[in-house]
């Protein structure tokens, strides 16, 4: 197959490899917490062995050598001959970093060549001299020969019988690949991944891992269970690029045998084969019966199957596809107005039914394009594992809530502002396990993150029980660098004083290290999280923890808004941000500390003239009634006045582009059903700039 070719797959493999790198550091973290468990070492071995595998075929060389010498370092642990080390985990974790590194530089248009991994290597297989001196001859030991195609051994004829008893055949398949072949080992993987998809391989001449090596001519022997017919088999393999042959030999099952000398290795785990124990003459059948499952053609059968139920979507399709759904809400709403203002009843069913196709079909497009949550998360459990070795704390997270979906556009974005929260919790929040165990604490600190549906968003709690953000020491940096005055913060209350810590720029850092600044952090999240349509808020109690609040909207194509008129302007607030809507009356407005208010079921609520704001003419300011958009930002609540309360409806957020998109107060402009462009307001905004 030409580089051409290999091409197409380049996307797909990126793809691939983004998954197992994110298994492998999974996998990685819970080694971490027992070096010991075989478990979790083969579970690395076969996403690793994956990973090195696809690497091959595509000729990332580096790459594949380095997942090579991980494997081999984790094979030296599992036979005993060199434990785990918090050293040798370190060296992983950098394996892995190394492998993403690579990932990013192919996907960026360039390829691994220019990451030096000879090092590394080095220092993976160093203190294992039996890593070198077996690797040799694997190909070339005469016990691990195989037999020729008119001798087989018990242990094939063995597997024939249990094949045949399955409804498969056995064959022993001989591969020749052309001569001209510069990656004998990548076309090796394309025959044992090609069988794999067919059936279960039982042996390989010279053994798997000595073909990943390319310790071998250009021929070799693989042996297989397959319910496929011979010239099936024999003509998937030839349209392999490279194979010149491949001659498929039934192998007849022999009911006289002697006992096994090996256990049969499957090729998922080559390393295995070095490391299978010796086997027990006593009782060959039981010495055979752990590989008779695999062997079974069946649940093979099931797994292209699955495979084909699902098919990776480029995501600027699924912008493209919003897009047009967005397109149809719009003229769909306009065709709507117009049946109306020309009265035509007769259009009404067929309306409607548009109406419900329609729906579904923009409730199907934004849930192709929802992820979970765990897209972001999953990183941070190692974020987590590497700050507590660099600041030498205790932490355990807590995750929660994994599974609640966010449009794919929405976690893209706020994982870097995640990052921000982590980041502070751990340098600024939670203490040293010595002063946690001065103040009475538990050594370990808990750090948590919760995601939850409520409404029509998503929240994204994130809290730790560390020291907190201390008032006192908030307001008197706020003073030093002139930001408020003493006598402001004499009447100021804790909660607003932790408020000062989302101002920009403000820090509570001693000194500037790469993880210090809580203030800028802080405030890079809530204006993040604002540009996204969502609200941010922060609580924090000293001694006890921090607590942050980010309500998000589930997507940012279309959304459910209030119209309402200001002046003879027309204008959307997304509903994410409505509380309610109230008239009031002119006699129930009181003025207080010069601010107009009123009572809202007891409770005070802050009252503002939205057409001053937006400096609107024509606005009415001696009616008898007033109708009011109450609006919850953080813990508060204010009520915006308005000229008229159109109703709800679903708009299509669209960019002003990139001249208009800095004004503060507009998130956007929408196409309402009479043509005409209405502005969404950002109404957090406003209220920041008052207060």
């Amino acid at each position: 197959m030409t580089d051409m070719d290999m091409s197409q797959y380049l996307g797909a493999f990126l793809d691939e490899t983004d998954d197992n790198v994110q298994r492998l550091d999974d996998l990685l973290l819970a080694l971490e917490k027992n070096m010991t468990d075989m478990d979790v070492i083969n579970e690395i071995f076969r996403a690793a062995h994956t990973l090195k595998g696809m690497a091959g075929t595509m000729g990332f060389t580096n790459m594949m050598g380095l997942t090579h010498a991980m494997e081999d370092r984790l094979d030296a642990a599992r036979k005993g001959t060199r434990p785990l080390t918090e050293a040798d985990m370190n060296r992983l974790f950098q394996g892995l970093d190394t492998l993403q590194e690579m990932a990013d530089s192919i996907r960026g248009g360039g390829n691994d060549s220019h990451i030096d991994v000879s090092q590394m290597v080095h220092d993976l297989r160093n203190e294992n001299p039996a890593d070198t001196s077996q690797a040799a001859p694997a190909a070339t030991t005469p016990s691990s020969a195989a037999p020729s195609d008119s001798a087989h051994s018990s242990q094939d004829t063995e597997w024939a019988k249990k094949a045949n008893a399955q409804g498969a055949n056995a064959y022993d398949i001989h591969v020749t690949l052309s001569q001209s072949c510069l990656l004998k080992a990548a076309r090796a993987y394309m025959v044992v991944n090609r069988l794999e998809e067919l059936g279960e391989i039982f042996r390989a001449e010279p053994p798997v891992e000595a073909l990943e090596k390319e310790q071998f001519e250009f021929d070799f022997n693989i042996f297989v269970a397959t319910p496929a017919p011979a010239d099936e088999v024999k003509a998937a393999l030839e349209k392999i690029g490279d194979v010149l042959s491949a001659d498929v030999l039934e192998i007849k099952p022999d009911d006289t045998h002697s006992p096994a000398p090996a256990a049969p290795v499957q090729s998922e785990t080559p390393q295995a084969q070095a490391a299978a124990p010796a086997p027990v003459p006593a009782d060959p059948a039981a010495q055979a019966a752990p590989p008779a499952a695999p062997a079974a053609p069946a649940p093979k059968k099931e797994t292209p199957k699955k495979g084909s139920q699902t098919v990776r979507v480029d995501i600027g399709r699924l912008d493209k596809l919003m897009n047009l759904v967005g397109e149809l809400v719009i003229s769909r709403a306009r065709i709507e107005r117009l049946v109306q203002e020309a009265r035509l009843r007769q259009f009404d069913d067929t309306l409607s039914q548009l109406g419900r196709i329609s729906g579904d079909i923009q409730e199907l497009v934004t849930k192709l394009r929802m992820v979970p949550v765990s897209f972001t998360f999953d990183r941070f459990p190692r974020l987590i594992r590497d700050l507590c070795k660099t600041l030498n704390k205790n932490v355990e997270l807590v995750l929660e809530g994994e599974d609640t979906e966010l449009d794919r556009t929405v976690i893209d974005e706020i994982g870097d502002p995640m990052v921000h929260l982590i980041r502070n919790s751990m340098d600024h929040g939670i203490e040293h396990p010595d002063e946690r165990k001065a103040l009475g604490k538990p050594e370990k600190g808990i750090l948590k993150i919760a995601a939850y549906q409520e409404g029509s968003g998503v929240v994204i709690e994130v809290s730790d029980d560390g020291a907190g953000i201390d008032p006192d020491k908030v307001k008197k940096k706020a003073i030093e660098r002139g930001i408020i005055s003493e006598d402001r913060a004499n009447i100021m209350t804790d909660e607003e004083a932790q408020q000062l810590v989302l101002l920009p720029g403000f820090s509570m850092a001693k000194q500037v290290t790469d993880l210090s600044g809580r203030g800028v952090g802080m405030d890079a999240v809530k204006t993040k999280v604002e540009a996204l349509g969502g609200q941010f808020d922060l609580s924090s109690k000293k001694n006890e923890g921090t607590h942050v609040y980010i309500r998000l909207p589930l997507t940012l194509a279309i959304v459910l808004s209030l119209l309402i008129k200001v002046g003879n302007e027309t204008y959307a607030i997304s509903l994410e941000n409505v509380e309610e809507t109230i008239m009031v009356r002119r006699d129930d407005i009181k003025t207080v500390h010069g601010e107009p208010t009123t009572l809202l079921r007891g409770e005070v609520l802050s009252l503002n003239i939205l057409g001053d704001i937006l400096g609107s003419p024509d606005v009415e300011h001696d009616r008898n009634e007033y109708p009011v958009v109450v609006v919850k930002i953080g813990k508060n609540k204010i009520g915006f006045i308005v000229s008229e309360l159109i109703g709800q409806q679903e708009i299509v957020i669209k960019s002003l582009g990139r001249f208009l998109s800095k004004i503060d107060g507009i998130t956007g402009g929408t196409i309402l059903g009479d043509g005409n462009v209405a502005l969404i307001l950002d109404v957090a905004s406003f209220y920041s700039t008052k207060s």
